[in-house]
């Protein structure tokens, strides 16, 4: 994101540590396959950064339409380079797709999202779903902005803000998991998970073509 919507410490480290961060973690993410047991086969899923690239490989192995994306311009290198497919620059406050995703996935990225740009940055991600998509995002828990052993900024919510923001941002949210989960930096906080679907006033009763048939 641009230097007065994001954190420049935060993006100068994983500038410099593309290469040691990539490595750092090799399998797909603990929720993946839960949230693409969720889609139609061949959805169009929009990642938000996706670092070095471990789960845009798995969801493109699974034959899901991957636009990977992230905003460091080292990332997107590594990205490229582990999943030999095309990964794009952009920040979060780039986004401007208008209803054309079946889904967002966002894995452990928001969460450096200063709490003030929050709102923002969650309407543009339902802007860039169908009606009816599907969007994950997971934050470590906190009662307000800090920073991390590494100087990565966290914008930790609680359970309660977050829950309001995304709702005010036209989301319904279908599954919230808590659980506990370290990072890079060693630390074990308590994290929430969260799957929302993109509605205009409130859940869709009906979903859509874009979620798995469960007949």
């Amino acid at each position: 994101m641009s230097e007065d919507k994001f954190d420049t410490a935060t993006i100068a480290f994983y500038e410099r540590e593309a290469r040691s961060y990539a490595g750092h973690w090799q399998t797909e993410s603990r929720h993946l396959r839960m949230f693409l047991d969720s889609l139609r086969p061949g959805a169009r899923i929009l990642e938000l950064g996706c670092g070095g690239g471990r789960d845009t490989s798995f969801m493109a192995s699974k034959g899901f339409a991957v636009d990977a994306t992230d905003g460091t311009p080292a990332m997107v290198k590594q990205a490229q380079a582990a999943t030999g497919q095309s990964v794009r620059l952009m920040r979060f406050d780039q986004l401007t797709a208008d209803a054309e995703y079946d889904a967002v996935w966002a894995h452990a990225c928001l969460l450096h999202v200063p709490r003030s740009k929050l709102p923002s940055v969650l309407a543009a991600i339902w802007r860039a779903l169908r009606p009816g998509g599907l969007h994950f995002a997971n934050y470590k828990l906190g009662e307000g902005e800090g920073r991390d052993l590494l100087g990565r900024l966290n914008n930790l919510p609680d359970p309660e803000w977050l829950g309001e923001t995304y709702r005010s941002a036209g989301f319904s949210l279908l599954n919230q998991q808590h659980y506990r989960g370290g990072g890079c930096d060693g630390t074990m906080r308590d994290w929430l998970a969260l799957t929302c679907q993109r509605s205009l006033s409130g859940p869709f009763p009906n979903a859509p073509d874009v979620l798995q048939s469960q007949s």
